[in-house]
C-alpha cells in the first residue's frame, strides 16, 4: 500500500510544471508567422530594389546617353545629357506645327518611389506596434501564466485527494467529501474563463488587426494604380527626343531642337516594376487569409484545454461571433504554444481519455490523474451498493 503510495506520488510530482517567475516569456511572439511574413516581404522587398536601382546607377555612370551632334565639345555633350536628364520630357510631333510633351519622370523618381513604398508598408506594422502590442503582451502574460497554474493547480489537488485518502479509514466519508466538493463546484477556478469571456465582449484588438492587414490592401491596391498609371505609360520607353533650346540658347542656329537620347537603365525599371507587381500580387492572397482567419475558431486549442476544471467555453456552448478579442488572442496563443508548457501534457490526456471514455467517467484533468494515481474518479460501485443496502 505505502509502495503504491509513494509511486503515486512520485508520478504527480513529476507531471507538476515548473514554476516560471521572472522574465520568462521574453521570447513572447507578438506577430502571427503569416504577419512577419508579409512584413518582411512588403517592406524588404522596395528596399531590396531599390539597392538594385542605386547599383545600376552608381556601376553605369551617367543615367542617360544623348547622342549630340558631332561638332559638339565633350563639355557641351555632358551638358546636353545633364539638361536632358533633369528634364526627362519627349518632344514629338503632334501634327503641322504642334509639339506634343511627355515627362518620363518616373525614370528619375524609381529609387525615391521605392522608398516611398516601404515606408508606407510599414506603418501598418507601426499601428500594431503601438496600438495593439501592448495589451495583447500583457493579455497573453496573464492567460499562459494562468493555464499553467490551472494545471499545477489540479494536479496539487490530486495530491492533496491521494494524502486525504490514505489518512481517511473510512471510504465512505472520503468519498462522500469528495462528491459534496464536486457538487459545490470547489474544484473549479473559474477567473481565466470568465476574464476569456469578457474578451468576447472586447474588440479593441480585432479592430486594430483589420485596421492593419486593409491598410495593406488599400496600399497594395494605390501601389498597382501608380504602376499602372504611371509606369506603363513608359515601360517601353526607352529612346526620347530631347530639346535644350532653352534660355540662352533658344536663338543658337547651330544647336539642332530636338536631340536623341537614350535611358540605359531602362531594363532594371522593368525588372524593378513587374518584381513589384509579382510580389504584392503574391502578398494578397495571404493577406485576405489573414483576414478570414477572424471567422472562425481554432476549436482545437480550446478542446484541449477543457480537460482544465472550469473551462468549458465548447461545452457551454459560450462562442459566438468569432469577430472579437478572444478569437485574436486565441491565433496568438497557437503561435506561442511552445510558451504554454500545460499544453503538451492536456494533449497527451486528451488522447488517453478518448481511449478510456468508454469505462470510466472522465471530464477534467483531475478525474483522469486521480485514475492514475490509483483512485477511482466516482465512487466505487461495491460502495454504492453497500450504501444503498444500509439505506434501502
Amino acid at each position: 500500500m505505502s509502495l503504491a503510495h509513494t509511486a503515486a506520488e512520485y508520478m504527480l510530482s513529476d507531471a507538476l510544471l515548473p514554476d516560471r517567475r521572472g522574465p520568462h516569456l521574453k521570447g513572447l511572439r507578438l506577430e502571427l508567422p503569416l504577419d512577419r511574413i508579409v512584413k518582411f516581404v512588403a517592406v524588404g522587398s522596395p528596399l531590396l530594389l531599390m539597392s538594385l536601382a542605386f547599383a545600376r546607377e552608381f556601376s553605369s555612370g551617367s543615367p542617360i546617353s544623348c547622342f549630340s551632334p558631332s561638332n559638339f565639345s565633350i563639355r557641351q555633350a555632358a551638358y546636353v545629357d545633364s539638361s536632358c536628364w533633369d528634364s526627362l520630357l519627349h518632344h514629338e510631333q503632334d501634327g503641322p506645327g504642334q509639339d506634343k510633351m511627355k515627362s518620363l519622370w518616373p525614370h528619375k523618381a524609381l529609387p525615391y518611389s521605392l522608398l516611398a513604398l516601404a515606408l508606407l508598408m510599414y506603418l501598418p506594422v507601426l499601428l500594431w506596434q503601438y496600438a495593439a502590442v501592448p495589451a495583447l503582451s500583457s493579455d497573453l502574460l496573464f492567460i499562459i501564466s494562468e493555464l499553467d497554474k490551472s494545471y499545477n493547480r489540479s494536479i496539487r489537488l490530486v495530491q492533496h485527494m491521494l494524502k486525504i485518502r490514505q489518512k481517511s479509514s473510512d471510504p465512505y466519508v472520503f468519498w462522500d467529501e469528495l462528491e459534496k466538493a464536486r457538487k459545490e463546484r470547489y474544484f473549479e477556478f473559474p477567473l481565466l474563463e470568465r476574464y476569456l469571456a469578457c474578451k468576447q465582449r472586447s474588440h479593441s484588438l480585432v479592430a486594430t488587426y483589420l485596421l492593419r492587414n486593409s491598410l495593406l490592401l488599400i496600399f497594395t491596391s494605390a501601389t498597382y494604380l501608380y504602376l499602372g498609371h504611371f509606369h506603363l505609360d513608359v515601360f517601353f520607353q526607352e529612346e526620347f527626343s530631347c530639346s535644350i533650346k532653352t534660355g540662352l540658347l533658344g536663338d543658337e542656329t547651330h544647336v539642332p531642337s530636338l536631340i536623341t537620347c537614350r535611358l540605359p537603365s531602362l531594363s532594371i525599371f522593368q525588372i524593378v516594376s513587374l518584381s513589384s507587381v509579382a510580389i504584392y500580387t503574391i502578398l494578397v492572397p495571404v493577406i485576405i487569409y489573414n483576414l478570414t482567419r477572424l471567422c472562425r475558431w481554432d476549436k482545437r486549442l480550446l478542446s484541449v484545454y477543457e480537460m482544465l476544471p472550469a473551462f468549458d467555453l465548447l461545452s457551454r456552448k459560450m462562442l459566438g461571433c468569432p469577430i472579437n478579442d478572444l478569437n485574436v488572442i486565441l491565433l496568438f496563443l497557437r503561435a506561442n504554444i511552445s510558451e504554454l508548457i500545460s499544453f503538451s501534457w492536456l494533449s497527451v490526456l486528451c488522447v488517453l481519455k478518448d481511449t478510456t471514455t468508454q469505462k470510466h467517467n472522465i471530464d477534467t484533468v483531475v478525474d483522469f490523474m486521480t485514475l492514475l494515481a490509483g483512485l477511482e474518479p466516482s465512487k466505487p460501485k461495491h460502495l454504492t451498493n453497500s450504501a444503498c443496502d444500509e439505506h434501502p
